[in-house]
């Protein structure tokens, strides 16, 4: 295993390169942002999201992929991820994450968004605010040689503490050249996680899925992407790219316009 992490560890060369690809994703989400708001279509935000993509050279990773069909993913209320945008509009209080990555000569930018679409309920607005403040408490955590479970170990009290869950069938993963690499980056600890290190030229995600209800899931079987929270309750999830540097974990994927850690989230 830790072969294959050597694999992943960049020179300064493609550090520069994962920089400039989380960049432009930041530069993407913070364009489709003032758009997210009640009345529009998730189809018509993967519209601007491709739209922009072509216009400035680049390409959307998520379009093609394992035949998925469009440009990015918009998970609505319960759908935990891979909502795949349609038809449906935004209503006044939903909750909505919208998840880029884009190929930026070969590199990938990779970030995720929930957005509060006015006035919504307490669950919602706190729920969000959990998966916001877990994914800045692991990545604040990290340090050069730490292991993968250090994410796992400080999103789960957390979550746990506030009366959320923390879904385990999906994960983080390691990011460069291909969209999903080794080493996977679970956020919650277990076995594997407690062995794998993040090394200094290391690119990952950390993107926790925060339940308001129970953490299981389940895929909708008509368009095998849709995963919605087993109960139906809501689910919110943020994620960012992050370069493990000899000085500890650099955001990758931070909007110049998009909320920073520290960020409290309010209704419109």
């Amino acid at each position: 295993m830790l072969q294959k992490q050597r694999k992943l560890i960049l020179d300064a060369t493609g550090r520069d390169a994962m920089r400039r690809a989380g960049r432009v994703n930041a530069m993407l989400m913070d364009y489709v942002r003032p758009h997210i708001k009640a009345g529009i279509t998730t189809g018509e935000i993967d519209e601007m999201v491709h739209q922009w993509t072509l216009d400035n050279g680049h390409r959307a990773a998520t379009l093609g992929y394992q035949n998925y069909p469009k440009s990015c993913c918009t998970s609505r209320n319960e759908v935990i991820c891979h909502g795949i945008p349609g038809e449906e509009k935004l209503e006044d209080g939903d909750i909505v994450n919208i998840d880029l990555t884009t190929v930026v000569d070969g590199w990938h930018g990779d970030q995720s968004e929930t957005f509060l679409i006015g006035k919504v309920s307490d669950e919602k607005r706190e729920v969000t605010q959990c998966a916001f403040d877990c994914m800045h408490l692991a990545i604040d955590a990290l340090y050069p040689g730490c292991s993968v479970s250090t994410i796992g170990e400080t999103i789960v009290p957390e979550a746990h503490g506030r009366g959320f869950s923390v879904v385990r069938e999906y994960v983080g993963h390691g990011l460069g050249k291909q969209f999903h690499l080794d080493p996977s980056i679970p956020h919650y600890p277990n076995r594997q996680s407690r062995i794998d290190r993040l090394y200094p030229g290391m690119c990952f995600t950390v993107e926790p899925m925060i339940n308001a209800g129970t953490r299981y899931a389940r895929c909708d079987k008509s368009d095998g992407w849709t995963v919605r929270t087993k109960d139906g309750r809501p689910s919110a999830q943020f994620e960012h790219s992050v370069l493990m540097t000899e000085d500890g974990p650099e955001i990758l994927t931070q909007c110049q316009d998009g909320p920073h850690k520290g960020h409290e989230f309010k209704c419109d």
